[in-house]
């Protein structure tokens, strides 16, 4: 009995495993720089994630993708408290877990602070530091509130690079309401094969202007109704917009460049169209195939990088460019804290490489959509600016503005299309918003 008694008292608390793969994934997203998907999707891997509640695997995320969004005020606000020592990283990031959780997650405060502890007290260069961890946490139960309420969490959440950008390129006021945006979870975006209404209805959602279907789900995508039958797939609503600028697109043949994870691949071959789907990465394509298997769709698939590929011509080509997705930061919230400004000029260079190279992939009178999730105009206006401008075999199709719903708002001055962030406003914050993206239509003369 005396052992028995033991062998408990060295059993986990409840939560103790979630959190600990939790600061394992922000640890790899913080201290060795890797997209948080990566992280989550290894983790998803491991037999000690995979032996977690559903429950708890859905902790894990909120706790990763709360600490990535306050990121910047929760780093402010251990900065007044405590200088963070550098021989052990997991100091910090138990803090930065334990005190999201006290100060926008419906847990526990005593639960917080003293898994908290657990958490430095199992590793070795942190352990001696569980007392201050306790201290500090505590301070954060007493104070946190009130610290809060006397600061700009928005300007601390964004890195002042990024402002800075978005204040150049949009104003000042239209820059604040991009950073609110990205601070607010979003709901789940669904392109349906047909009868938006019935799935909006059969999802508790709603259907967007632009016939995507919004809703806030809880539980495993995969749980939803409609998953197994291949009626939706996850896709942003802006995500779904540069696919429908071809118009008409049955029995013509489209190449759809860098194409993974394929919502856009899925848009045009279930509209008819006989796609080639390009894509450098073998295990995204993987993934791409079996996303059209699910959706009873078909593509052909090629794993070779663009720029290397001799194909076609195409009656129609969209190039969905690499770039640094500062548009897709709601749903992504380790884009601020993973991307530099010289990524934003070496990917201008990338996407001009490749828009070229989809040029030549597109036949004579045919349509050439590009596109990109950021909001930098490096890696839009100005790529197509400086094609227009040496390249005499391609001119610009203007969009219109039933073509975007008559979202003006949507569309630039030249007729290219640019949504924000901030547009598409609901009373509902997690159903507010949509992604920034870019995309400009042009022909081959």
């Amino acid at each position: 009995m005396m052992g028995m008694a033991r062998a408990d008292l060295a059993v986990d608390p409840p939560g103790l495993a979630a959190r600990r793969i939790a600061a394992d994934v922000l640890d790899g997203v913080l201290r060795r720089r890797r997209p948080l998907d990566d992280e989550l999707e290894d983790r998803a891997a491991q037999p000690d994630f995979a032996a977690l509640a559903t429950r708890d695997r859905a902790l894990v995320r909120a706790l990763v993708t709360m600490v990535l969004r306050r990121l910047g005020t929760l780093r402010h606000l251990l900065g007044q408290w405590l200088k963070l020592p550098a021989d052990a990283p997991r100091v910090e990031t138990a803090l930065l877990v334990g005190a999201a959780q006290i100060l926008w997650l419906e847990v526990a405060d005593h639960a917080a602070v003293d898994l908290a502890v657990r958490l430095v007290q199992a590793e070795r260069r942190a352990s001696r530091y569980a007392g201050l961890v306790n201290a500090v946490l505590r301070r954060v139960t007493r104070d946190g509130a009130q610290f809060l309420a006397a600061v700009d969490t928005t300007a601390l959440d964004t890195p002042e690079w990024l402002m800075a950008r978005w204040v150049n390129s949009y104003g000042a006021g239209t820059a604040r309401a991009i950073a609110v945006a990205n601070g607010q979870e979003p709901a789940l975006d669904l392109t349906v094969k047909n009868d938006p209404k019935r799935w909006a209805s059969a999802l508790g959602g709603e259907v967007l202007p632009t016939g995507s279907v919004r809703a806030i789900v809880h539980g495993p995508i995969s749980q939803l109704p409609g998953y197994c039958d291949g009626a939706w797939w996850v896709q942003d609503a802006a995500a779904a917009l540069p696919a429908k600028l071809f118009g008409d697109v049955r029995g013509l043949t489209v190449a759809d460049l860098c194409a993974a994870p394929g919502g856009k691949t899925a848009q045009l071959a279930a509209a008819g169209a006989r796609v080639t789907a390009v894509d450098r990465a073998p295990r995204r394509l993987e993934q791409l195939q079996q996303n059209l298997d699910r959706l009873h769709l078909t593509a052909e698939t090629v794993a070779l990088d663009v720029t290397q590929w001799r194909a076609g011509p195409f009656d129609a080509v969209l190039l969905d460019a690499p770039c640094s997705s500062t548009g897709t930061i709601r749903r992504h919230p380790d884009i601020p804290w993973l991307k530099r400004p010289a990524d934003i000029a070496a990917l201008a260079a990338l996407q001009r490489r490749l828009v070229t190279q989809a040029v030549e992939l597109t036949k004579p009178g045919g349509i050439l959509v590009y596109c990109t999730c950021s909001l930098e105009p490096e890696e839009g206006v100005e790529v197509i600016r400086d094609l227009l401008n040496h390249n005499p075999s391609v001119r610009r199709r203007p969009i219109s503005a039933c073509e975007v719903h008559d979202r003006v708002e949507w569309l630039t001055a030249d007729g290219d299309l640019r949504t924000l962030p901030c547009h598409l406003p609901n009373p509902d914050s997690r159903m507010a918003g949509l992604d920034g993206f870019y995309a400009a239509r042009l022909q081959r003369i």
